[in-house]
């Protein structure tokens, strides 16, 4: 049974892996790590485990050797101490911002200080199995993306490699309450988030540069607070190519996501979920794309859900993993979501 501890277990994302990871056939979770809540059983934090461990939190320093650490610590933090923490376990799949971009002057202008290990910055691997699988299968440092970026990656992949746009893309990105993690103070109360559509992010969010990272592409993103708790949309602006219409599109989404596990192509005329729909997708690993191009026009609207949580983070850390360790790529992600819910 492979081993694998969590660093940062006690946060949102640290309780997404360790609710797959306890139930994971193929891993065995022997530690989860968190400062605040040292000494105190998981299920304090988590009480969806309930019955499901008896793992207690221990300090982070008293982490002991694994086979594979899951760092789901806090953004800025984890580049200081990531030294350490490459000692701990031959693979490391990193969930914070600190190791998904691998310019360190992006980085700077994105995050706004200095990188503590930019030399470690192009040992990491995109944990993106979409678009780096065959990287993945040998990497043994992984940088999962940021949740948002992710749902707009896949979803504007299919046209970036098939060099279908031209121009900047815009990208509205509505995201729920999770997004901002366990500890995001007086702005996201329940009193202050309620009934909100919040612009937190008018421009240059983070997300973006790792956008045009992946896809080449120069893209521009907002990012609104929705009502919802669980799940990102991102709705993107593309403009096409001289020529290119919707069958273009069409065949250049199946032709790449044909054979995608957890990604699906979501484009139908009519109903009630013709695009996609995050709230389907709550608890699942999958990452719905769609797209509407307008007739006569070479504008089009490209469109991507998911469960921030889940393919937007521990998901999508458990998926990478998988290919690493020499796993089923989908063992222990089999949940499909709910409807209705």
């Amino acid at each position: 049974m492979i081993e694998a501890a969590v660093a940062g277990a006690s946060g949102y994302i640290g309780g997404e892996l360790l609710r797959l990871l306890v139930g994971h056939p193929g891993i065995e979770v022997v530690a989860a790590g968190s400062t605040r809540n040292a000494g105190r059983r998981v299920d304090t934090a988590h009480p969806n485990l309930r019955g499901r461990t008896d793992l207690v939190f221990v300090d982070p320093d008293r982490l002991a050797g694994c086979d594979v650490l899951f760092l789901a610590t806090p953004h800025g933090e984890t580049m200081s101490r990531m030294r350490r923490y490459l000692e701990l376990a031959p693979v490391v799949v990193d969930l914070t911002g600190d190791f998904r971009l691998r310019d360190p002057s992006v980085f700077a202008s994105y995050y706004h200080l200095e990188h503590a290990a930019p030399d470690l910055l192009d040992t990491f691997t995109t944990g993106l199995p979409e678009l780096f699988r065959d990287r993945l299968r040998t990497a043994d440092r992984i940088a999962v993306p940021g949740c948002m970026a992710t749902a707009a990656i896949l979803a504007l992949h299919p046209l970036a490699a098939a060099d279908l746009v031209t121009g900047e893309v815009s990208i509205d990105a509505r995201t729920g309450s999770s997004g901002s993690g366990v500890s995001a103070g007086s702005a996201n109360l329940h009193a202050e988030r309620s009934g909100a559509m919040r612009v937190f992010a008018p421009t240059r969010h983070r997300h973006e540069a790792e956008v045009a990272q992946a896809t080449g592409l120069t893209a521009r993103m907002t990012a609104t607070g929705v009502e919802a708790v669980r799940g990102v949309q991102v709705v993107c602006r593309v403009v096409l190519r001289s020529g290119v219409d919707e069958r273009a599109v069409r065949a250049a989404y199946r032709k790449v996501y044909a054979d995608e596990p957890f990604v699906r192509v979501v484009a139908h005329k009519r109903g009630g979920y013709r695009l996609p729909e995050p709230k389907i997708l709550a608890g699942s690993n999958f990452c719905d794309v769609g797209f509407a191009v307008e007739e006569g026009s070479p504008h089009a609207v490209v469109v991507g859900a998911l469960d921030n949580l889940v393919k937007g983070g521990a998901g999508g850390a458990v998926q990478s993993a998988n290919l690493r360790l020499g796993l089923p790529e989908g063992l222990g992600l089999e949940f499909t979501g709910l409807h209705p819910c």
